[in-house]
């Protein structure tokens, strides 16, 4: 096998392909864990709890409870795992070239991306439990409000890039005397939220509010289907993370760069996640089609009327 071969073979499935995103999810994870508890007078897990906890549950026995479609239960999780990995594809991962570039995928991307709550939401659904149906109800519900505002809060920097190529705005964004954060306050602080709402984070947690409804549409889920749930949303965190930098913190252009800014907004939403209480489902709905997605609005006519000027 020749070194043509090889080297993106290297890359798509070890660095900065799948296992680094594994890997970098975890971690992640946990500084995000460590961060939250220590801001709430908390000790925190260990450095190595996630992937004690992966290991886990890889080793548990999968049970199917009964009225379930066994198909879905299996393909449900393996399906959010792999279109979230294939999102990475598109996006400037650890600071270097998309391994796959063309027009329009920025659209593709945030597709993906959203495969995963979709994913929950179908699979919470497949169960009998009311539990599951209920975390499944306010999955969907969540992501029908959220996903219009974070949509048009990306808008605003391919917009003034003039482009839908998720490269081509990373090299925008990098030639900028200003971080896009500057220039488009409202538009960050949107895609900003909508990445806790994607996410699922506090206060966003509704579809999984262990205090109302166990563990919401992964109550039936244990062992190897909740691993790679577990997992898929770890790696959507790392990619969502590289997305909102790449477009709003100046580009990445080197390993470096997308350590530093993907972390400081990781450590950002760790002190919102401790700032803020649950908010019921009513009023995250309430929150994002009544202040969200005018302000996405409102900052994308204040660009057109700059474009105009």
């Amino acid at each position: 096998m020749n070194n043509w071969s090889v080297h993106p073979l290297i890359a798509l499935f070890l660095f900065p392909g799948g296992l680094f995103l594994f890997l970098w999810g975890l971690f992640y994870e946990w500084i995000d864990r460590k961060l939250v508890a220590r801001l709430q007078n908390r000790v925190g897990p260990r450095w190595y709890q996630p992937f004690a906890d992966l290991v886990k549950l890889l080793a548990k026995e999968e049970i199917i409870p009964e009225g379930s479609d066994s198909t879905l239960f299996y393909l449900l999780p393996v399906l959010a795992l792999a279109c979230a990995l294939t999102s990475a594809l598109y996006l400037p991962m650890a600071g270097f070239m998309p391994a796959y570039s063309f027009r329009g995928d920025l659209i593709v991307a945030l597709y993906l991306l959203s495969m995963l709550t979709i994913g929950l939401g179908v699979a919470g659904a497949n169960t009998p439990n009311r539990f599951s149906l209920i975390g499944a109800t306010r999955t969907l519900t969540q992501l029908f409000s959220y996903e219009a505002p974070f949509l048009l809060a990306l808008l605003g920097p391919a917009i003034v890039a003039g482009s839908w190529r998720i490269a081509e705005i990373n090299f925008y964004t990098q030639q900028q005397p200003l971080w896009l954060m500057v220039t488009q306050p409202i538009g960050f602080l949107v895609a900003l939220v909508g990445l806790m709402g994607k996410l699922e984070l506090p206060p966003f947690d509704a579809p999984e509010a262990e205090t109302e409804i166990v563990a919401g549409a992964l109550t039936e889920y244990s062992g190897r289907g909740y691993a790679l749930f577990r997992l898929g949303k770890n790696v959507e965190l790392v990619i969502a993370l590289t997305l909102v930098a790449t477009f709003y913190l100046g580009g990445l252009a080197n390993p470096l760069q997308f350590l530093l800014k993907t972390l400081g907004l990781l450590i950002f939403l760790a002190v919102l996640q401790t700032l803020f209480a649950r908010l019921r489902i009513d009023q995250t709905v309430g929150l994002w089609w009544r202040v969200g997605a005018l302000l996405a609005v409102a900052q994308l006519l204040i660009l057109f009327v700059m474009k105009l000027a």
